[in-house]
């Protein structure tokens, strides 16, 4: 989705006229359902609802996200880890030395009290 420079950005005016004269500390979030949209200075400072598919997502502007779209800050796909049977054993063993590791603390720290 490539832009020339000579075209400019890419942004909804409906945004713009939502955030024109305000001030970016005092305003709410703004919902918008425009992913395609470009983040132009002006925007800087304002917090945006972008929706993304299910809900819609706080992203707060910056001066280094200028020139990207919204989209790109508000994820449509939930990453749910790589694994199965082998990696939930492998969790489990590692959740199992913590708690071990965790009960030979507090022994070795009641030990140290009683002996005071």
């Amino acid at each position: 989705m490539t832009r020339s420079i000579k075209k400019g950005l890419n942004v909804d005016e409906k945004l713009l006229q939502k955030i024109a004269g305000k001030n970016p500390l005092q305003t709410p979030v703004i919902k918008t359902w425009k992913r395609a949209c470009q983040i132009a200075p002006e925007m800087v400072g304002f917090t945006f609802g972008v929706h993304n598919g299910k809900t819609h997502v706080e992203v707060l502007i910056s001066e280094d996200m200028v020139g990207h779209r919204l989209g790109e800050f508000s994820p449509t796909k939930k990453f749910i880890k790589h694994g199965g049977k082998m990696q939930k054993e492998l969790e489990q063993k590692k959740k199992e030395a913590e708690v071990a590791q965790a009960k030979a603390a507090t022994t070795a720290a009641t030990d140290a009290g009683n002996k005071k």
